[in-house]
C-alpha cells in the first residue's frame, strides 16, 4: 500500500484500530485464484493474532493458501469537497479527495475445525459487540443444543500476524484552515466519525510537534 509519509499511522493509532474495527474482508490467494469474505474479527495483542469464523459451506477456508492472507480493515471514511477549504476561497486550486483509515494485516491463516475453539471465539465476538447495549445478548440466552449445531455450521480462522501496513488519510497535508473546513463540513453532511478522526489526526500531528 501507497503510504506518504503524513498519512503513516504510529502503533498506538494502529492498536486502537485493531481493538475497534468493525466487520474486515479476509483475502486469500488460492491455485484457482483470489477468494474474499467479509467477516467480523477479533484481536488478541496478546498473541498478535485475529481470530474469526466462516460458513462451513464456504469454499474459502476448504482452499489451501498461497503465500500470506490479507486482512483488510477500516475505520471511518468520507468524500472531502473542496468547497469545505478556505484554499478555495484564496485561489481556487483544490480538487476533491476521500479520507479514510484502513489497515493491510498480513500473516499466516489456519483454520480450527474444533466446535470448543469456535465457540469459545463466537463468545468473545458477542461479548464485544454487545458490552455497553441495555440488554446485551449472550450465547447462553440461545438454547445449549440449537448453538451446537450453529456451531457445527461454521470453522474458525485464525491469522497470526506478521506485517501490518496502516494509512490514516484525515487531511493532514492541508493547512490549518482546511482541516477546520473539512471537520465543520463533516458534521454538516452527518459525517461525525470521520470528523472526529480528522481532528485527533490533527492533535497527534500537533503533539508529535511540540514533543508530547
Amino acid at each position: 500500500m501507497y503510504v506518504p509519509a503524513h498519512f503513516a499511522a504510529d502503533d498506538d493509532a494502529v492498536q486502537e484500530l485493531l481493538a475497534s474495527h468493525g466487520a474486515a474482508d479476509l483475502i486469500t490467494m488460492t491455485p484457482d485464484g483470489l477468494l474474499a469474505t467479509m467477516l467480523p474479527f477479533i484481536h488478541d495483542p496478546e498473541r498478535n493474532v485475529l481470530l474469526g469464523h466462516l460458513a462451513r459451506n464456504n469454499e474459502q477456508w476448504k482452499q489451501p493458501v498461497v503465500g500470506d492472507a490479507l486482512v483488510i480493515m477500516r475505520g471511518p471514511d468520507a468524500y472531502i469537497s473542496p468547497a469545505w477549504y478556505a484554499s478555495k476561497r484564496e485561489h481556487g486550486r483544490v480538487v476533491p479527495t476521500w479520507n479514510y483509515i484502513t489497515a493491510h494485516v498480513y500473516g499466516t491463516l489456519t483454520v480450527h475445525d474444533d466446535p470448543a475453539w469456535v465457540e469459545d471465539v463466537v463468545r468473545r465476538l458477542s461479548d464485544r459487540h454487545e458490552t455497553g447495549r441495555e440488554e446485551p445478548w449472550s450465547v447462553d440466552d440461545a438454547p445449549a443444543k440449537y448453538i451446537s449445531g450453529q456451531l457445527r455450521a461454521i470453522v474458525g480462522v485464525e491469522l497470526t500476524i506478521k506485517r501490518i501496513e496502516a494509512k490514516f488519510k484525515l487531511s493532514q497535508n492541508r493547512p490549518e484552515a482546511d482541516i477546520d473546513g473539512v471537520i465543520e463540513g463533516l458534521h454538516t453532511a452527518g459525517q461525525d466519525a470521520t470528523a472526529d478522526a480528522v481532528a485527533q489526526a490533527r492533535l497527534t500531528v500537533e503533539l508529535k510537534r511540540r514533543g508530547e
